[in-house]
């Protein structure tokens, strides 16, 4: 990454640093209401990233285009995505035993299983709920992982999410800018018998996995099931969400590998795999899906 920070880099670098120092000595109520209050205002000026996330959303539901309901659900939206942010502020003063005891999870026994037996786990994820509390309890209950980080502007503000997340016990590797070596140290964890956990629905390397997704052609990040072919780990699909006021989690069951096919044919099916599992989670809870970004390959740029 190069080039001095924009103005608007700076004040969104500011902002967060304001969040982590005093949001968590904040009321919590009070301060999430002013979270939902700054999501409805968002949303009511219908932004590129408002639009964006109403037409992902259009497509996943079937909704009208310009329906009440396409823009209450895109609302619901917005909140859930501020939600994440208020979140987060908060996350590293919540004692790590009251993020387990309130985070629902349904499939565990799918990551405990496998690391018992020695045998590494690769979970994917899409962009859904919050992702970083579904990694604290990971933790919590003895699973520390790596995990790749898309490198955020400015680099002061990528180096604070990084701080944030290695303090809640995981490993992060810089998707660009680094040593160049994560798809090996990724490797290595797993065939160790670790715990990898990488986002799996929107690829941001230019040389993904191209799949069905909702109807349409989209590309997803070859990592996840690249690392399921080359090292045998369980490469297993977990959907996050808001439960009501805790977080919940539904870790689905692996997706297997063919036994039959070249690299590039088994790559491509177990992606496949992989989106199939997310459509059924998204539609579940599309109020939770936080893509404010372009997906799709047909989609206008």
């Amino acid at each position: 990454m190069s080039g001095k920070p924009s103005v608007t880099d700076r004040v969104v670098a500011a902002g967060f640093a304001a969040g982590w120092t005093l949001v968590p000595y904040l009321p919590e109520r009070p301060t999430a209401a002013a979270f939902g209050f700054l999501a409805d205002r968002v949303w009511r000026r219908r932004g590129r990233s408002v639009r964006r996330l109403e037409a992902n959303l259009a497509r996943v539901t079937g909704l009208r285009p310009g329906s009440s309901e396409l823009g209450e659900l895109t609302r619901a939206g917005m909140r859930s995505y501020f939600r994440y942010f208020h979140e987060i502020f908060r996350l590293p003063s919540i004692d790590r035993a009251e993020i387990v005891r309130r985070t629902h999870v349904v499939g565990a026994e799918h990551v405990h299983g496998n690391v018992a037996a020695g045998r590494g786990v690769v979970l994917a994820l899409p962009h859904m709920g919050n992702w970083d509390a579904a990694g604290a309890w990971l933790v919590g209950v003895g699973h520390p992982f790596t995990t790749v980080a898309e490198r955020l502007r400015p680099e002061s503000l990528f180096r604070r999410y990084v701080r944030f997340r290695e303090g809640l016990g995981m490993e992060v590797l810089p998707l660009t800018g680094g040593d160049g070596h994560n798809f090996g140290t990724l490797a290595s964890r797993v065939r160790k018998g670790g715990v990898v956990c990488l986002p799996a629905e929107r690829d941001l390397t230019k040389s993904g996995v191209e799949v069905q997704f909702f109807g349409a052609a989209t590309k997803v990040p070859a990592g996840p099931p690249l690392l399921a072919v080359q090292t045998g780990a369980a490469l297993l699909p977990a959907v996050v969400y808001f439960d009501g006021a805790d977080w919940g989690i539904h870790i689905h069951e692996e997706v297997p590998v063919p036994e039959e096919g070249t690299r590039q044919e088994k790559v491509a099916a177990v992606a496949q795999g992989l989106a199939d599992v997310f459509e059924k989670g998204i539609a579940e809870h599309p109020e939770d899906w936080h893509m404010l970004q372009r997906l799709w390959l047909d989609d206008p740029r």
